[in-house]
């Protein structure tokens, strides 16, 4: 008498049948909603049309996420341009520290729509009072937001060495929306160029619809 393979149930393979089915829907669900940031960050990191350089800041690989306990709560949820300065310097109309702010703003203001899903954000690291013409100038009708440093000085210190990682503390930052720092600008000797600069922050609104509208 020949063996006989035991009979499996029809329960049985229903079951795993079902289960395979909820494991591939799960994965697409998956690719469906994370297929947009991916697109975004492999057009900006990888595909260089014509061999060449797609970006005009400075890449930032790995990305360095922003210090939980203090910057976090202020730059998750939009695209963040932010700058750390000390308000003493800047309220004596230092020439340079205004500048930045003014090209910040002006870029922010060039986007369009797409401006309510960018910020700026000036940390003040002196923590000295900020004079009234800059108040005025910038503030959060302009998407600018003034913080202080925390006053916790373990938090203080945490900001200090992100701000400080690569030796790039007085360059403009950028930040995606989910508090990562992801790019730089050099300021030294001078000012970002004003059209290179946009092209990269339009590209990224382009390619990754993240970021909140309004405030």
């Amino acid at each position: 008498m020949q063996n006989q393979e035991p009979l499996i149930p029809a329960s049985q393979i229903n079951r795993k049948t079902k289960t395979k089915s909820g494991m591939w829907q799960m994965w697409l669900i998956i690719i469906i909603f994370a297929a947009p940031v991916i697109a975004s960050y492999f057009t900006f990191y990888v595909i260089k049309p014509s061999g060449g350089k797609t970006n005009y800041g400075q890449l930032v690989s790995p990305v360095q996420p922003a210090p939980e306990d203090s910057l976090m709560p202020i730059v998750y949820g939009k695209w963040t341009l932010l700058i750390a300065r000390p308000a003493e310097a800047c309220s004596k109309d230092e020439e340079h520290c205004v500048k930045l702010l003014f090209l910040m703003r002006q870029i922010r203001a060039s986007l369009g729509r797409e401006m309510e899903r960018v910020q700026i954000v000036w940390i003040n690291t002196d923590n000295s009072k900020v004079s009234e013409n800059l108040q005025e100038a910038y503030n959060d009708q302009v998407g600018v937001k003034i913080v202080g440093m925390p006053p916790n000085e373990e938090s203080q210190n945490k900001l200090n060495q992100w701000l400080g990682m690569d030796e790039a503390k007085e360059e403009i930052h950028l930040l995606d929306p989910k508090g990562n720092r992801m790019m730089r600008f050099s300021v030294n000797p001078q000012l970002p160029e004003f059209p290179k600069m946009r092209k990269d922050i339009e590209k990224l609104l382009k390619w990754n619809p993240t970021g909140k509208y309004g405030k």
